[in-house]
């Protein structure tokens, strides 16, 4: 019996070993007959290109990879994560606003004239800057170039990843960047700020008066670049990211969202208040705020403004645009806490939600798509429906609710 396990083993490792041959070799054409002439036009030299690429090989342990035989959706089933609380995403903010206080302070001159160039309140960039990179200290493990060439090669976004070796390129011959010092996260992203190469491209900037944009080794490059993407972005100077506020019953948790939007003033006139008994600031009442509740009835409720959006555009997430809101302000006014709890919602994975968002869409509800995250038009499709049916509406997905809309 030994011997024939022996055997079996010895076959798998040379199919194995044969399969991943047979890849490299399909690679190494992809880069010789597509990838470099669309280099050569960019105007990329053929000793940065092989600087770059010519000793890379496909890293097949790389998520979101569809191998020769297998379908792009099997791969997407098979790396999609499962879905958590609300509450899970905040648990580690303590050490990211520790960190940026203690940076604030030693930062003080870079972050004030980071302000006064782009407007971006310095407690924000230091929250990202703490949420991407933990302030520098991550690791970030791979060979961008490696990274970049097989996902443009065999990913699920092929076409996608391949602008973005291109930049990477681009990067490395018009901006002399060595391509061995390009180090990047699984998904491509670099540096402090975890930019990909075409947002390097478009945003980073020299903050330290060098001459040039440094986001692996520079504490003021990192701070400037993610400053620049957010006013690029069109942040909004001397408007606040939000505010956590009291939704009464009587007012629907379906009026969330950022199409729409109404004056501060008119939801204060509805009954919305900010917690704490604080007033919203005179300032911002005239402008444009939106509903946004995370977790439905379960949590916390805020009304944001528009730069709560820019936020987004760093990452496009609810959960992750609040935690840097939130990260901002204790780093910049001590510590503030959510008023309201986030209540335990009965167990539902991304499979579930997705069966949900599919049943929604059947009766006509913009749910943004089947992907099994509870997105606020998910969340304020959840409560219309449930407002048709005469009940209590809760705006986020449970295992119960699951259950009906089957």
């Amino acid at each position: 019996m030994g011997k024939i396990v022996l055997a079996l083993a010895a076959i798998l490792l040379a199919v194995i070993a044969a399969r991943a041959a047979s890849i490299e070799e399909q690679y190494r054409g992809w880069l010789a007959r597509d990838l470099w002439p669309a280099a050569q036009a960019r105007g990329i030299s053929q000793t940065t290109f092989n600087q770059a690429l010519g000793a890379t090989s496909p890293n097949l342990k790389l998520p979101d990879l569809v191998l020769p035989g297998q379908s792009a959706s099997s791969q997407r089933q098979q790396h999609q994560a499962e879905f958590r609380a609300p509450s899970a995403y905040f648990q580690h903010v303590g050490g990211v606003v520790s960190g940026g206080r203690s940076r604030a302070q030693r930062l003080a001159s870079v972050l004030t004239a980071i302000e006064q160039r782009f407007g971006v309140p310095r407690g924000i960039v230091l929250a990202i800057w703490g949420r991407e990179s933990g302030f520098g200290r991550a690791d970030i493990p791979h060979d961008a170039f490696e990274v970049l060439a097989t996902k443009a090669f065999l990913s699920t976004r092929k076409d996608m990843f391949r602008e973005e070796v291109l930049a990477a390129l681009e990067m490395a011959e018009k901006h002399g960047i060595d391509p061995r010092a390009m180090r990047s996260s699984w998904a491509g992203a670099m540096g402090q700020p975890q930019f990909l190469p075409s947002s390097y491209l478009k945003y980073a900037v020299d903050g330290d008066g060098d001459g040039r944009a440094d986001i692996w080794n520079s504490e003021a490059d990192t701070l400037a670049s993610i400053a620049n993407y957010l006013a690029q972005h069109g942040w909004v100077r001397g408007r606040d990211w939000g505010f956590e506020v009291v939704v009464p019953q009587e007012i629907s948790c379906a009026l969330e969202g950022p199409d729409q939007g109404r004056r501060i003033a008119d939801w204060a006139a509805m009954g919305i208040r900010r917690v704490g008994g604080k007033a919203f600031p005179a300032h911002e009442l005239s402008g444009e705020g939106y509903l946004m509740m995370p977790a439905g009835r379960y949590g916390p409720a805020f009304i944001v403004t528009p730069n709560f959006y820019r936020l987004k555009d760093y990452n496009e997430s609810d959960l992750y645009a609040l935690f840097v809101g939130h990260a901002g302000d204790r780093i910049m006014y001590g510590d503030i806490s959510f008023q309201a709890e986030w209540h335990a919602v009965s167990g539902i994975g991304r499979s579930g939600i997705a069966a949900m968002q599919r049943a929604l869409e059947g009766m006509g509800y913009d749910v943004g798509g089947a992907d099994g995250l509870a997105g606020f038009k998910t969340r304020r499709s959840i409560g219309n429906w449930q407002e048709r049916q005469g009940k209590i509406a809760t705006c986020f997905p449970d295992a119960e609710l699951a259950r009906q809309l089957r």
